[in-house]
């Protein structure tokens, strides 16, 4: 995930209501599993034939970009600690565990006519240490970490990523297809596009508002729907999996009845931008983004609109590309319309207003964000058909200095958990996975080591990298345990 200190966080897991004296009963068929991504944790950036990223030139070469000017170097040396760490996951009880593959470990330069060796038996000795102890492996594809040699060909603005992405997809099915289940091609497209190309926030680092940001959610979308028919052409019938992605579906309130449309454009720039082409009734992008962003362009003094225009064709080849829709979420924010403030689109014309902070207030944060979840929840399963949803990312900030005793986070937990109970039972949402963020504390993009996500502490400072359990950890060992949410 993006993280941005004042925005607030939230939970999300699927439950069946079933009250008992001592809590709420998970039901038998809800899977519960852990999150990473690979710059995140695996440090190892220069061993073993792995090939330059977008992250390692970005923090190497602009440290004062990251809060406290650290790296994802060694990380949370994952790389190294491959039996370590999937022990952690088993004596937790998760039942799957979410990874990310850096592609600059798999294909040094970027392009599929030089394949590491050594990468792919990395990946392998993960995968396989996972389905020994009974651990499904869920991965994703792309999670930020571009390949240097692409970024200077243009990268997501370049047209070609949709077949040097297809081509890299197709390397990681025929190596790990046959034991890989669960794919997810891209992560959170909004950040990957708007937060890269347009606010310059994280790596690459460029500005270009409402230009490069849209050419970059174009070519994504395209390069999704090819990784999806590659998938469904070649490799379906024989590996019987299936291929998502993952949107960020962060919530927005009006401040008040006279701001329903700020939020309501807020919610279609941050969500329908990017579900609709893929399970809209119609496809495409939403109509009123486009006429919007076609009005505001020839305003500006363009000849035609900003945002490139699907064609028919392109409009059928990405409708339906999904098996399941990956939702991640971490906030609700409140908003009036205005100038567009730092994590909005230039074409947004939304002001955010300042949130709770979930670190100096956290009751007030964890109960905004829940009633945020469960109304984007209705969303999607109102407006796109209700599809089976899995949420693959959430959790809770705490600062590097806050301990062991993360009651904070457990009560955030609490608290989701209840308000996904109401989703699924009284709004009767499709939701069949959870995945917490994180199995431990990681590099969190351009805050560094400065905000932790983790259920086991790590010190950076430490060579060793040992992994420490937080009350979270326990918390998360029992409720997999019991199969019982406490309600008290």
């Amino acid at each position: 995930m993006f993280w941005k200190i004042t925005l607030l966080v939230v939970a999300s897991i699927q439950i069946t209501f079933c009250q008992n004296v001592s809590g709420i009963m998970l039901p038998t068929q809800l899977l519960m599993g852990a999150g990473t991504s690979a710059y995140q944790v695996e440090g190892a950036w220069n061993e073993d034939g792995r090939g330059l990223s977008i992250w390692d030139t970005f923090v190497h070469d602009y440290p004062e970009k990251i809060e406290d000017h650290s790296t994802g170097d060694v990380a949370s040396d994952t790389y190294h600690k491959t039996k370590e760490d999937v022990a952690l996951l088993k004596n937790i009880g998760f039942h799957f565990y979410r990874f990310s593959i850096s592609w600059s470990r798999v294909l040094p330069k970027g392009f599929e006519n030089e394949v590491n060796p050594l990468g792919i038996a990395y990946y392998n000795t993960l995968i396989d240490e996972l389905l020994a102890n009974g651990i499904e492996p869920v991965v994703t594809m792309y999670h930020f970490d571009l390949p240097q040699t692409l970024q200077d060909l243009g990268g997501w603005t370049n047209p070609n990523i949709i077949k040097w992405f297809t081509n890299f997809a197709r390397i990681l099915f025929e190596n790990f297809g046959n034991r890989v289940k669960s794919w997810i091609t891209i992560n959170e497209p909004k950040q990957l596009c708007r937060f890269t190309y347009a606010k310059g926030l994280i790596a690459p680092g460029l500005v270009s508002e409402g230009l490069g940001e849209y050419l970059c959610i174009h070519y994504a979308t395209l390069a999704h729907a090819s990784v999806y028919h590659l998938y469904s052409r070649r490799f379906r019938r024989s590996q019987n999996g299936k291929v998502g992605l993952t949107i960020d579906g962060s919530w927005c309130e009006p401040v008040d009845k006279k701001e329903r449309d700020a939020a309501s454009r807020k919610i279609a720039f941050d969500i329908d931008m990017f579900a609709n082409p893929i399970f809209g009734q119609l496809g495409g992008y939403p109509d009123f983004i486009s006429k919007f962003i076609g009005y505001k362009s020839k305003l500006e003094g363009y000849t035609e609109s900003r945002l490139p225009k699907l064609s028919p064709e392109q409009i059928s080849y990405i409708k339906g590309t999904a098996d399941f829709f990956g939702l991640n979420f971490y906030y609700t924010t409140l908003a009036k319309s205005g100038p567009s403030t730092l994590l909005n689109t230039k074409d947004m014309d939304v002001e955010d207003l300042p949130e709770p902070n979930p670190i100096k207030n956290v009751n007030e944060s964890i109960k905004l964000a829940a009633i945020g979840f469960r109304k984007v929840l209705r969303y999607v399963k109102t407006k796109y058909g209700n599809p089976e949803i899995w949420i693959l990312e959430n959790g809770f900030p705490t600062t590097e200095d806050s301990g062991l005793d993360d009651q904070s986070r457990i009560s955030y937990f609490k608290n989701s958990i209840r308000s996904v109970v109401d989703a699924i039972n009284k709004d009767k949402v499709n939701i069949r996975r959870y995945t917490v963020w994180s199995i431990m504390d990681n590099f969190e993009w351009n805050k560094g080591y400065t905000v932790r996500f983790g259920i086991f502490h790590i010190n950076f400072t430490d060579p060793s990298r040992e992994r420490v359990p937080k009350a979270s950890a326990t918390f998360f060992k029992t409720l997999l345990a019991t199969r019982t949410l406490p309600t008290e």
